[in-house]
């Protein structure tokens, strides 16, 4: 991604935030925070490349600080189940044409997409920046890195949103959460786990799609 791309998306989520700071009420109020949350590895992801930083001292921390925080990234998607907060269905059993229901389902969706999508490019370029530096690019070594980073990200959206443990609070007082975090392996836990990295390697893999083929030259039939 270019440098004016990446100003582009940080001036969006710098007015977006804005916007939501002064729009979302409650209960939707916490969309300002999981969308900022939801923007870190975004941003983290821009300080990494092939050859910067070119100390591995600094360059492993920076991609553990974008590990903890990626799961912020797709965790928006799972916010969609808030608007039944807003009783989306009428007596009739037809979804409700009311203008502020409307209103928050665009700001959870942009919210959403924004976050998820441009998580899901930085999980592609993380794991190519990570294959080049310790299999020179390898195919297979790249695809078992985006595999295990998904799976990881995974068990961080249950722990965000099961345990209602935010990233941050990993760093302000870590040690109030080991005991839910060693006590949380379930059967539930692992299904959850297993779809949402199925559900996610599968948004990985169509993004994946569409960004090979617009960088391939078109063929005239």
């Amino acid at each position: 991604m270019n440098r004016r791309a990446r100003w582009e998306i940080r001036i969006f989520f710098a007015a977006w935030l804005v916007f939501l700071y002064f729009r979302a009420k409650d209960p939707f109020s916490f969309l300002v925070l999981n969308t900022f949350l939801g923007y870190l590895p975004i941003e983290i992801s821009f300080h990494l490349g092939k050859v910067t930083p070119r100390s591995g001292w600094l360059f492993w921390p920076i991609v553990v600080l974008w590990l903890l925080f990626y799961p912020n990234a797709p965790y928006l998607l799972t916010d969609l189940f808030h608007l039944s907060l807003l009783q989306p269905y009428a007596l009739s059993g037809l979804l409700r044409v009311t203008p502020h229901l409307w209103i928050y389902f665009t700001y959870m969706m942009v919210s959403a997409v924004s976050c998820s999508f441009l998580g899901f490019w930085s999980l592609n370029y993380v794991s190519q920046t990570i294959s080049t530096r310790i299999a020179k690019g390898n195919r297979w070594a790249r695809l078992t890195i985006v595999v295990l980073l998904t799976f990881l990200s995974s068990v961080g959206l249950y722990i965000g949103r099961f345990l209602r443990i935010h990233t941050i609070y990993l760093f302000i007082n870590p040690e109030q959460f080991i005991n839910p975090i060693l006590s949380m392996w379930t059967p539930n836990m692992w299904i959850f786990v297993i779809l949402m990295t199925f559900l996610q390697l599968f948004s990985y893999w169509i993004l994946y799609l569409i960004m090979s083929n617009s960088a391939m030259p078109s063929s005239s039939n």
